[in-house]
C-alpha cells in the first residue's frame, strides 16, 4: 500500500511546492517509486517540472470531473509520475457544490494507484474543497514551516480543519512531519524559531532543516528539480538528507538481540 502524504499550509511562501517536488525527487534518487499530485490551481508544481499546464488536454481537473481516470492523466518527468494541475481547478468549488461525496473523489481515484511507494499531494494555500479532498485521501500530513517569527501564526485554523476531517471523514489522518524551511544559521532568530517549533511539535519536527539556498529558488524557472539543476548545492544536500530521514522513519525499529549469558 502506498504512503499517501499531503503537504499543506494555508500560508503562502513557506516552500510547500519546493518541499513536495524535491522530497519526491530525493526519494526517487533512493530508488523509491513516487507519484506527485498537483492540487493547486496555480499549477506551480506542474510548471516547476517544465510542464506547460496551460497547454495540457488532460489534468487533475478531468479526474475530478470524471471524464478521465488516473492512468489517463499521468505524465512521467525526471523519473517521477505526475498528475498535473490546471487553472480550471479554481472554479471547482462551485462546480462540485451539491455533488454527493465530493470530499472523496481524490481518495477513490488514488485507491487504484498501484506500484507507488509514496504519493505526495501538493495542496493549495487555502482550506477549500481541494485541500479537503487531499486530507480525506491522505494518511499523513507534512507541514512546511518557514523558520521565521510569523511561522506559527495561522496554524490553529489548519489544525482545526485537520481535526474536523479526522473526526468526520478520515480517522487515520495524522500530522507526522514538520519541515523547517528557509533556514539561515547566521540569523539568531532562525535558531530560536526552530527551537520553538521543536518544543511545540516534538519528534514530528524533522531533524533535517532546509537551508536558505538560491538554487532552490532558481530551479523551478528551469523546470528542474534541485538534483538536476544544482546537484552539489546545499538544497540538494538537504533534500537528500530529508528523503533519507523519511525512509528511516518508515522502517520498523530493529528488535534487540537477546544477550548471551555468561557461562559460570
Amino acid at each position: 500500500m502506498s504512503e499517501i502524504i499531503a503537504l499543506c499550509n494555508q500560508k503562502g511562501g513557506v516552500g510547500k511546492t519546493t518541499c513536495t517536488l524535491n522530497i519526491a525527487a530525493g526519494l526517487e534518487k533512493m530508488g523509491e517509486k513516487v507519484l506527485l499530485i498537483d492540487l493547486d490551481p496555480q499549477a506551480h508544481l506542474t510548471y516547476s517540472l517544465g510542464i506547460p499546464a496551460h497547454e495540457l488536454n488532460r489534468t487533475i481537473y478531468d479526474l475530478f470531473k470524471g471524464t478521465h481516470g488516473l492512468p489517463d492523466v499521468l505524465l512521467a518527468v525526471e523519473g517521477l509520475a505526475v498528475v498535473p494541475s490546471s487553472l480550471e481547478l479554481s472554479g471547482l468549488e462551485m462546480e462540485l457544490a451539491g455533488v454527493p461525496g465530493r470530499e472523496f473523489i481524490l481518495r477513490e481515484s488514488l485507491s487504484r494507484a498501484d506500484g507507488f511507494t509514496y504519493i505526495f499531494i501538493d495542496c493549495p494555500p487555502s482550506l477549500g474543497i481541494l485541500t479537503l479532498n487531499a486530507l480525506t485521501a491522505a494518511r499523513e500530513i507534512y507541514i512546511p514551516l518557514q523558520t521565521e517569527f510569523l511561522a506559527l501564526k495561522g496554524m490553529s485554523k489548519l489544525i482545526e480543519t485537520i481535526d474536523t476531517v479526522k473526526k468526520r471523514l478520515n480517522r487515520d489522518l495524522e500530522i507526522t512531519g514538520i519541515i523547517g524551511t528557509r533556514y539561515d544559521a547566521r540569523r539568531k532568530l532562525n535558531k530560536g524559531i526552530v527551537e520553538t517549533i521543536g518544543e511545540r511539535f516534538g519528534a514530528k519536527l524533522f531533524k533535517t532543516i532546509i537551508r536558505e539556498n538560491i538554487s532552490l529558488a532558481e530551479a523551478p524557472g528551469y523546470g528542474q528539480t534541485i538534483f538536476s539543476y544544482a546537484p552539489k548545492s546545499y538544497g540538494a544536500e538537504d533534500y537528500l538528507a530529508l528523503a533519507g530521514e523519511i525512509i528511516a522513519r518508515k522502517r520498523p525499529a530493529p528488535v534487540p538481540k537477546a544477550g548471551r549469558r555468561r557461562s559460570s
